[in-house]
């Protein structure tokens, strides 16, 4: 059998134990998050090593792949195999022979071929394959050997997030491309609200128009060192007033696009809601955020977190289209949408199971269109296809969903803020269903959350203005 032992202890050879032709080797696959990890900690960041698009017809790549693995391979088999702790490493002779690319799984073997007393120092071949058998490195190491045997527990070592973000970056980059939208700034009477406006507006997104009581803007953006002056400023005395001058100027056509400032959802609901004067249209209002998460890898929308509070069947079925339609605008052709529930199983003490089943079946009578679900679904196995596996749920949106439909408000806003403050991850969050979208945040939402929804309500305006009708 083999011993078990060695993934708990780290053993040396000493000089003395060591013999000619002797062996150890180490095996990884190279992963981007490698390549990135690399990045982070030695500060390179050229594009032919973290730009994976550069990367793939860059030759350079290849070799900082080899320098990496090669060498680190190489290193690791001295500093815990052969000899192993207390090894000095003295120095190496390496030759490339093939390109290392992402995917590839390197075997670095160590033969000892020379040993030098009285020293201990000791010259090992180096011999690095990849996954086919095919030699990509040679070379030689030399290092001196312990005299002393150790003996130790491996150290476990932490994990480390590494997040590009790169969902974000496509709606920033796709939404910078075309002229900025009309957007009618609702109650920016405190500091980020504000700034995330401006920052919109410098980033080419928007053309805002603030809307509140002018006084105390104008107070604001003196505080944060600001100019508003080239800004149309609308008078409003207070949140709901200024709600509803946003939407007149919506309905008016004057705005293609509403943004929330510093007063509460409902009071800017309120208006959009309003039976007369608001904005609906007969599709469901609800809230989406496209979630940007490290570990996740594909976009994932998380809806509705903000607007239908208990949501019924029909409102659901409103919900999910949204979504659907979101999603397609982001690129995803046929969204897996996972209906989330505590349990996977239907249940009638469990509404949420008897909304997740009956919202499948309508999807099947196309009363739902444009996406694949599936549920009831918990969330670890709606995101997670090892966990789906365990509980032998074979579907063909379990494990890999790119939206989850919560039960309601309350456990979409926490799963929304565990997955940004425990997961990392970023996020865009824009009201759907409404005349215009509504670029709709929280207060605790960072910079570049602010700013990503403004990206992605305007390439919700743009689409909308262009095929004439609603998200």
């Amino acid at each position: 059998m083999p011993d078990m032992t060695t993934d708990i202890f780290i053993e040396n050879r000493t000089f003395d134990e060591m013999t000619l032709g002797e062996t150890a080797s180490l095996s990884h696959t190279v992963t981007q998050r490698d390549i990135d990890l690399f990045a982070e900690v030695s500060g390179d960041v050229n594009p032919a090593h973290v730009d994976p698009v550069y990367a793939e017809t860059d030759v350079f790549h290849h070799i900082i792949i080899h320098g990496m693995w090669g060498a680190g391979l190489i290193s690791a088999v001295l500093g815990t195999r052969l000899p192993g702790p207390g090894t000095i490493y003295l120095g190496q002779d390496l030759h490339f022979r093939l390109p290392v690319g992402i995917g590839d799984t390197i075997t670095a073997t160590l033969t000892v071929n020379e040993k030098k007393p009285p020293k201990g120092d000791v010259t090992l071949e180096c011999l690095c394959t990849n996954q086919h058998g095919d030699t990509v490195i040679t070379g030689t190491a030399y290092a001196r050997a312990p005299t002393v045997k150790v003996r130790r527990p491996r150290v476990a070592l932490p994990y480390v997030r590494v997040g590009r973000h790169s969902v974000i970056h496509a709606v920033l980059a796709r939404a910078a491309g075309g002229a900025p939208v009309a957007t009618a700034v609702v109650y920016p009477v405190d500091a980020a609200s504000l700034l995330a406006a401006l920052d919109a507006a410098a980033a080419g997104l928007i053309a805002p128009t603030l809307i509140g009581p002018a006084a105390r803007i104008q107070a604001v953006a003196q505080a944060a060192g600001v100019d508003i002056a080239a800004f149309p400023l609308i008078e409003a005395a207070d949140g709901r007033a200024s709600a509803a001058r946003a939407v007149a100027l919506a309905r008016a056509g004057e705005a293609a696009l509403l943004m929330k400032g510093d007063l509460h959802t409902e009071d800017l609901m309120h208006a959009v809601v309003a039976s007369e004067t608001g904005l609906r249209t007969a599709r469901q209002i609800s809230h989406v955020y496209l979630m940007d998460v490290p570990d996740y890898p594909r976009p994932l929308l998380l809806t509705d977190i903000a607007i239908n509070v208990s949501p019924t069947l029909a409102e659901k079925a409103g919900i999910v289209q949204n979504a659907i339609n979101l999603a397609h605008l982001i690129g995803i052709v046929q969204p897996r949408v996972a209906i989330l529930a505590a349990v996977e199983t239907v249940s009638a003490r469990l509404p949420s199971t008897l909304d997740a089943a009956a919202l499948c079946k309508m999807a099947e009578r196309g009363q739902i269109t444009g996406g694949l679900l599936d549920g009831p679904l918990g969330f670890d196995n709606a995101i997670n296809e090892a966990a789906a596996r365990e509980k032998r749920i074979v579907s063909a949106v379990a494990g890999k969903a790119d939206i989850l439909v919560v039960p309601d408000l309350e456990a979409g806003n926490m799963l929304a803020k565990q997955l940004t403050f425990l997961a990392g991850a970023e996020a865009a969050g824009v009201v759907l269903g409404a005349r215009v979208p509504i670029i709709l945040t929280s207060r605790s939402d960072s910079a570049s959350t602010h700013l990503a929804s403004c990206a992605l309500g305007v390439l919700m305006a743009r689409a909308e203005r262009t095929a004439g009708g609603v998200i």
